[in-house]
C-alpha cells in the first residue's frame, strides 16, 4: 500500500471497533457493553458503510470476558446484513482465554492476532509471547480465519517478518498499525510513514490511532492507501470536550472523509476480495 494506491482510488476497507476491555461507562455511558447494545450500534456503523467489526466480549458487569464473545456475535449476525466479524483474541495473558475468539460456532472469518505484549494505563499490562502467537497463527490458518497482524510498536512489525518467514501466514497480509500512549508507537505523521514504508511486501495496512490522534492519522492513513478503523474502543471523543455519542457518529465522520478524498467504502463482499478471504 503507498500513495499511488490512493491515487488509484483503492477502495476504502472501514473497520469499527464498538467497545474493548478497559474503559467503561463509567468513562463515557454511551459505550456498549453487553451483547445487544453492541450488535445495535454495529448495525447502524453497517449501514454507514463499515465493513468489518472487531469484537470484545465484556461481563454483565463491563470486565473484559472472552467467554461472551459467542453471545456478542450471535446478536450481530441476528441484527446485521453483511458486515465481517473480527474477533478479538488480545486483552488476555493466557492462551486459554486468548484462543476462545477463534473458538466461536460458526467461526468468525477474521481475528486480531497481536504481535507482542505493551503496556496500558499503570497497572495494566497486555503479555503475549512467541509461543501463544505461533499457535494462534497456526490455528487461524488451519481454520481459514483471517488474522489481522495487531503492530502496537516498530519492534512488533519485526515478529510479522518472521511469521511470514515461518509460513504461518497467507498473503495478502493485513497489518494493523496503531498509534497512541504507553508502549504503542507515537503517534506522528514522521512515524507513520517510517511504518508505512517498512511494511512487507504484498501487504494491506489498517490504521488505529487513540484519543485526539483517531481523526489526523487515519485521515492521513486514508491518504496513503491505506484502510481505517475508528470507533469507542479507542476513542470516547467526537472533539476536544465533547463526548462521542455513540460509534455511528464516528464512523459517519470517517465515511464522509473518504468521500472527500475521492475514496469510495468497500462493501463487506468487497472487502473479503481485498484480502483473499474469498
Amino acid at each position: 500500500m503507498a500513495y499511488t494506491d490512493y491515487l488509484n482510488r483503492d477502495k476504502l476497507m472501514l473497520t469499527v471497533a464498538t467497545t474493548g476491555g478497559v474503559h467503561g461507562k463509567d468513562a463515557n455511558p454511551n459505550l456498549p457493553e453487553q451483547p445487544e447494545e453492541i450488535a445495535e450500534q454495529v448495525r447502524e456503523c453497517e449501514k454507514l458503510g463499515a465493513a468489518i467489526v472487531h469484537v470484545h466480549g465484556r461481563s454483565e458487569t463491563g470486565e473484559n470476558n472472552s467467554a461472551r464473545l459467542q453471545e456478542v456475535n450471535d446478536a450481530i449476525r441476528e441484527r446485521c446484513d453483511d458486515i465481517i466479524i473480527q474477533n478479538t483474541t488480545g486483552g488476555q495473558a493466557v492462551l486459554e482465554e486468548r484462543i476462545k475468539g477463534i473458538r466461536t460456532d460458526p467461526l468468525p472469518e477474521m481475528a486480531s492476532l497481536d504481535m507482542g505484549p505493551f503496556n496500558r494505563d499503570r497497572h495494566i499490562i497486555t503479555e503475549h509471547n512467541r509461543h501463544n502467537i505461533d499457535l494462534l497463527a497456526e490455528e487461524m490458518q488451519s481454520k481459514g480465519i483471517k488474522p489481522e497482524l495487531e503492530v502496537f510498536n516498530n519492534g512488533h512489525l519485526n515478529e510479522v517478518y518472521r511469521l511470514i518467514e515461518t509460513g504461518l501466514l497467507d498473503e495478502p497480509y493485513y497489518i494493523n498499525i496503531i498509534f497512541g500512549g504507553g508502549t504503542f508507537s507515537i503517534p506522528s505523521p514522521k512515524n507513520v510513514l517510517n511504518l508505512v514504508q517498512n511494511l512487507p511486501d504484498n501487504s494491506k495496512f489498517n490504521l488505529l490511532a487513540t484519543g485526539p490522534h483517531q481523526l489526523p492519522l487515519t485521515t492521513m492513513g486514508m491518504i496513503l492507501g491505506g484502510h481505517v478503523r475508528v470507533g469507542m474502543e479507542d476513542n470516547l471523543y467526537f472533539r476536544r470536550g465533547e463526548p462521542v455519542k455513540s460509534n455511528a457518529q464516528l464512523v459517519e465522520r470517517a465515511a464522509n472523509i473518504a468521500s472527500n478524498l475521492d475514496r469510495e467504502l468497500a462493501t463487506p463482499d468487497e472487502a473479503r476480495e481485498i484480502l483473499g478471504m474469498k
